[in-house]
């Protein structure tokens, strides 16, 4: 079980703790690029706790940077972004994207200290259409991490932003719990639902797997294995990197090329941001009659954006609508939950958990191991870290997110679990490395 100790120190982000100086180890995925407009507004947004404001400039540059102006302590966000900076409109000192002052309006040339004056600015940069921050030290600044699917070309390529009301350790976790798919989200399709050349076929025929687990370079590899045809394994093989990264096994090895981050805003809000591949083939999906899944949907119905903390990316359906729980299709075996979208039905259930879930409630099964080794790993990096500022994994080596994919595949029964994974790993012709996405 997850000691009330180990639980806040792995839910709580904010400066000083310790997933917070973790997590400040990589950059976050932070906001998309089209939400900032060269002298457009500045855009209120929280990381791991701090309000922060972003802006681009005049020459298309970014900064993110605390909203309070170092002068008087008034929020930037009323700032005239103009003439490459942020202007504070109460004594019209202005910053550039780096936080340097650049002047100070209202005090005689003579006295000028700006030089001395700095605000306090995060690096940040771009890639895949989003705005990454950096916000740990910028003397030990790391390179991006080379995940395949941030390395896509941006014309085959969809980002998703999607706010979630609690913390960000229960999030991740409905992404490393696999076998919750044969029920929340396939409740109620039989096998013979399916096409027969449908691998899902396997999940509603045997909703029980069994469990391999393994740690890497990047955090935590797992496989859910179930009896397939005679002498082979159905394997469906995931993976959580650190800080925050998880790879769902929803569809084929050879085209899944996806990854989702649950960034934290605060300790009871989070940011999921999720980067596909627009042309892999759709799996999942396939009845018979080739027709959808019921309840088997994407995002869709946002709020309108707005200037809060916490105004951007809100679904329309929400816990405040019972997430446009349809009562009839759940009682007549339609759909499971009674909830349409894969995801909807993920963020219902993780939210109705609380802000923060209370561990102690838990009782865990040999289904959970995954998210009890992930939480130790988490844990030991942690305090690596704080105990002798060892670098967690991936933070000083971002090439090893380029090594793993999800997905799933036919495997003999008796073959080596990893070994086999490395095989189809390295059968795979459609690999995403940087190399290649710089010359796309």
């Amino acid at each position: 079980m997850t000691s009330a100790a180990e639980s806040k120190n792995l839910t709580e982000t904010g400066p000083g703790t310790p997933m917070g100086e973790l997590i400040r180890q990589y950059w976050l995925p932070a906001l998309k690029s089209s939400e900032l407009v060269a002298d457009g507004d500045p855009v209120r947004l929280m990381l791991l706790g701090e309000k922060l404001i972003g802006f681009r400039d005049s020459s298309g540059r970014v900064g993110v940077m605390d909203h309070r102006c170092p002068h008087r302590c008034a929020s930037l966000f009323f700032g005239r972004n103009e003439e490459d900076g942020i202007r504070c409109v109460y004594h019209g000192w202005k910053f550039d994207v780096e936080g340097n002052c650049l002047e100070m309006a209202n005090v005689p040339p003579a006295q000028d200290f700006k030089h001395k004056v700095k605000a306090k600015a995060y690096k940040a940069t771009e890639r895949a259409g989003v705005v990454w921050v950096y916000m740990g030290d910028a003397e030990t600044l790391p390179g991006l991490p080379e995940l395949e699917a941030v390395n896509l070309p941006e014309a085959e390529l969809t980002v998703t932003f999607v706010q979630r009301q609690c913390n960000w350790l229960q999030a991740m976790e409905g992404d490393i719990d696999t076998s919750h798919f044969s029920f929340l989200h396939f409740g109620s399709v039989a096998p013979d639902d399916l096409a027969e050349a449908e691998m899902a076929r396997t999940i509603t025929t045997d909703r029980a797997p069994e469990y391999a687990f393994a740690e890497t370079e990047w955090g935590m590899m797992y496989g859910a294995y179930r009896p397939a045809k005679p002498g082979f394994n159905y394997w469906r093989i995931a993976h959580f990197a650190f800080p925050f990264w998880a790879m769902p096994p929803h569809g084929a090895i050879g085209d899944h090329i996806w990854t989702r981050a649950w960034v934290p805003i605060d300790d009871t809000h989070m940011m999921f941001v999720e980067f596909s591949w627009d042309q892999r083939t759709p799996g999942l999906r396939g009845r018979k009659d080739g027709t959808r899944v019921p309840g088997i949907a994407g995002i869709s119905g946002y709020l309108d954006n707005s200037t809060d903390w916490l105004g951007r990316w809100r679904l329309g359906a929400n816990a405040g609508n019972d997430y446009q729980i349809d009562r009839g299709a759940q009682a007549g075996g339609e759909i499971f939950t009674g909830i349409s979208g894969i995801y909807l039905q993920d963020q219902m259930i993780t939210e109705s958990m609380g802000d923060i879930v209370d561990r102690s409630l838990e009782r865990l099964a040999p289904s959970d191991q995954m998210i009890t080794q992930t939480r130790r790993r988490l844990l030991r990096a942690a305090e690596a870290y704080q105990a002798t500022a060892t670098p967690p994994p991936g933070a000083a080596n971002p090439q090893v997110y380029a090594l793993p994919r999800a997905g799933d595949y036919l495997a003999a029964a008796d073959a080596d679990w990893t070994e086999e994974y490395e095989c189809q790993i390295s059968a795979l012709s459609n690999r995403v490395g940087p190399a290649k996405a710089a010359a796309e």
